[in-house]
């Protein structure tokens, strides 16, 4: 089976070079890499991996084809416009998962099935995760990290003055504590952000009430968004809302995380990405834990690689994947930027506390994924479930929000 799939790269690959030369072309040493990391831990990494793939592939020259701003949003515009006129990079990042659909419906993307056979990138990946990655029995991307979503990060001075001590162990608890922190005078004891950021809430309350093989359910129809059980986390969801600043729609995250640094909250639920961001504002001293009542589920969000369709460089693509995917390539990767490695087989040693408690849940976590960040659900469904959280905010009606949120699943779900 492992010489099928060499030979299946192998090919592929000699089609490349075919091509090339038919047509008298060289062939192409300069490999199109387009994100929208461009500042920050996000370029350390880039530039980190950068320099690993120039010791991998020698011959091959990075093109930085970084789109800056929007969290990504104008990355994938502008990748949409060179994709419409038939000028796509070489390979470009997208979140791993239902992010990729229309990519992949629409012929962009090339099949990596292979990849992952010859590079033996199912044995040190989750199965759990490989399972999410594969879309009709094939995988179009490598993740080169994993995030984790249901993070609840902590302001460990403002818990004290209100007399809390341990973390809360289940959802009831952590109402119990936000409504201690209101009776003390804090303004906000839940800081929360606009949209997305409360999508990440909701579906972690949502993993709280139903169990991660329910939450996974959601988005494949086997759980009734109609259902009880959702029913009863839209309750907990808005109860938990009851305890958040006012202006939520109206702050990013880092704003709403603000909140937290500046003591005017006790607790954010918010992607890991934090952890980084919090010590580079200034404030080391956070706590965090996982979502109250999800247990050992680690709901993932990834950034991945692609093979263009019509990639110009081909093999310098593939000795691009290649890096992405290997132990090397992750560890410089992630310990610059502050996630952590998509494989399990890379040594803790190098990575901060927070990152190496990360890496050990990840090895022995249930993997559940998140439609806040595509890997559970595609771009018009997230924009959906969006629009119903920023109608609940006007309406404040929790019964049409699951309606709305139910009418979404029925527009999307693929049956």
């Amino acid at each position: 089976m492992r010489m099928v799939a060499v030979l299946a790269v192998a090919a592929l690959l000699g089609v490349s070079a075919c091509d090339a030369g038919d047509d008298d072309r060289p062939t192409p040493s300069t490999v199109e890499v387009f994100t929208w990391w461009a500042e920050g831990g996000e370029k350390a990494g880039l530039d980190a991996l950068v320099s690993r793939f120039g010791a991998d592939c020698p011959g091959q020259r990075f093109e930085n084809g970084a789109v800056a701003g929007g969290a990504g949003v104008n990355a994938k515009q502008e990748l949409t416009r060179r994709m419409t006129r038939k000028d796509p990079p070489d390979t470009f990042q997208a979140h791993a998962g239902a992010e990729l659909s229309d990519y992949i419906d629409a012929g962009q993307v090339r099949d990596l099935t292979a990849y992952y056979d010859a590079w033996g990138l199912r044995g040190v990946l989750p199965a759990g995760l490989v399972d999410d990655l594969t879309v009709r029995g094939k995988i179009y991307s490598i993740p080169v990290n994993i995030h984790r979503a249901n993070v609840v990060w902590t302001n460990p001075a403002v818990l004290a003055r209100a007399g809390i001590t341990a973390t809360p162990k289940d959802l009831g608890a952590f109402l119990g504590d936000l409504a201690k922190l209101k009776a003390a005078g804090v303004e906000a004891p839940l800081a929360v952000g606009r949209d997305w950021t409360q999508l990440m809430l909701l579906e972690a309350v949502l993993i709280s009430d139903l169990g991660p093989a329910r939450f996974a359910g959601l988005f494949t129809g086997d759980t009734d968004w109609s259902g009880a059980a959702v029913t009863r986390a839209v309750a907990d969801f808005v109860r938990l809302l009851s305890y958040a600043n006012s202006d939520r729609d109206t702050l990013d995250w880092p704003q709403a995380e603000r909140l937290l640094i500046d003591g005017k909250s006790g607790y954010q639920l918010m992607g890991d990405w934090a952890a980084a961001d919090l010590t580079a504002k200034g404030f080391p001293d956070y706590g965090w834990f996982t979502f109250p009542g999800n247990g050992a589920t680690f709901q993932w969000l990834a950034d991945s690689f692609t093979l263009a369709t019509d990639a110009p460089n081909v093999s310098g693509t593939e000795c691009w994947l290649r890096t992405v995917g290997s132990a090397a390539g992750q560890q410089v990767f992630n310990a610059a930027k502050g996630s952590i490695p998509a494989r399990t087989d890379v040594a803790p040693a190098g990575f901060a506390p927070y990152q190496q408690s990360a890496m050990s849940d990840w090895r022995s976590a249930t993997p559940v994924p998140s439609c806040a960040h595509g890997s559970a659900c595609a771009q018009p469904w997230q924009d959906a479930l969006n629009a119903a959280l920023t109608a609940y905010s006007t309406r404040r009606d929790a019964r049409a929000l699951q309606a709305d949120l139910a009418l979404a699943a029925d527009r999307f779900i693929r049956r």
